[in-house]
């Protein structure tokens, strides 16, 4: 199922190269955002900071990455705490501590999610740095997680990741809205890891590049919690909706695990409606997670949601790790330091 901004964007032509004053004016006011929030940025952060983002627009696995990278600091004792803007939520005031009952219209899909799936806790501020410093001020974890946030420059980092989805790739190279690029390639050359979602990618050169996928984890029903394998979607005819940003991806992991899907995109944030959910009889209704945090109060019986984990080689998951401990001992030394001489 190819979109128009599919076609438009990450073919290997330029349909819309007459927009190019645009792109030359959209590049100019980046980087001269990017410039004044470098510049107003005060001293480092005293926990190390993880920034997960991307340089595309779209989807492209930020979030499951997300939530494998808190395991994976968990499971070496660390306590992390995931910031994100929440966007598509209008909370009364911020910073908002949100847990997995917390109203996805007031702190947004994604963070919901995080929380459910994480069990850590998740702070949502469109002022990350504000948010940042409200966390280590309650003291809820010593290390820092922000979703989405490569290009919200007012929060100091010690570790960026920019994900791309492996099928998609860089597009036509373009920036927006030409193309699909949020900022120019020359931007990876200060990220700390390239992570592609479905395949290695030849038209980005870092030498940290690896390589993830999504594997289908669990089916569960969203209404009694029931689970099955994945694997028992092999001939059942599905109705299929995806509010996400690359709703394709998701139909073609339908139609891999054998579904007979009848699919339907809607808009990335999508505020679902019972109208939204309808199905023929002896269809499954089937979204994804992300999804199914804003269908919990009136989804029908038939609503299955499929779960998906991140999985990343060994060589990153050790490489992640001794990043992240060298910022914790930078910090450490910077701090005995500073002691020291005052």
């Amino acid at each position: 199922m190819t979109s128009l901004i599919d076609r438009l964007w990450y073919g290997g032509k330029r349909p819309l190269w007459p927009l190019y004053p645009l792109v030359w004016l959209y590049r100019a006011i980046a980087e001269k955002r990017r410039r004044r929030a470098w510049q107003a940025r005060d001293e480092r952060i005293p926990v190390p900071v993880v920034v997960v983002g991307n340089i595309t627009a779209g989807g492209t696995g930020k979030s499951p990455l997300t939530a494998a990278l808190t395991a994976l600091l968990q499971a070496h004792g660390w306590q992390p705490v995931v910031l994100s803007r929440g966007y598509g939520g209008k909370a009364e005031r911020y910073p908002l501590l949100v847990t997995p009952e917390t109203e996805p219209d007031e702190a947004g899909d994604e963070p919901v999610m995080l929380a459910a799936e994480s069990g850590c806790p998740v702070v949502v501020d469109p002022d990350r740095k504000r948010g940042a410093l409200w966390a280590l001020e309650k003291k809820l974890g010593n290390v820092l997680l922000c979703d989405d946030g490569l290009q919200h420059y007012r929060l100091p980092r010690d570790v960026e990741l920019a994900v791309f989805d492996g099928a998609r790739g860089v597009g036509n190279g373009a920036l927006i809205p030409v193309g699909p690029l949020r900022e120019p390639l020359e931007r990876l050359s200060s990220v700390d890891f390239v992570i592609t979602n479905g395949g290695y990618l030849d038209a980005v050169e870092h030498d940290h590049q690896f390589t993830m996928s999504l594997a289908p984890s669990e089916l569960r029903n969203l209404v009694t919690g029931e689970t099955l394998p994945p694997e028992r979607l092999q001939g059942q005819s599905v109705r299929a909706v995806a509010g996400i940003g690359n709703p394709g991806r998701f139909f073609d992991t339908l139609e891999g695990l054998g579904a007979k899907v009848r699919p339907h995109a809607f808009a990335d944030h999508h505020r679902f409606t019972p109208d939204d959910l309808q199905s023929e009889a002896g269809e499954w209704l089937v979204m994804t997670a992300k999804d199914a945090v804003k269908c919990r109060k009136f989804a029908p019986d038939n609503t299955w949601v499929l779960a998906v984990k991140a999985r990343l080689p060994q060589s990153f998951s050790e490489a992640f790790m001794a990043s992240v401990n060298h910022c914790r001992q930078s910090l450490d030394s910077n701090e005995t330091a500073r002691t020291h001489h005052g």
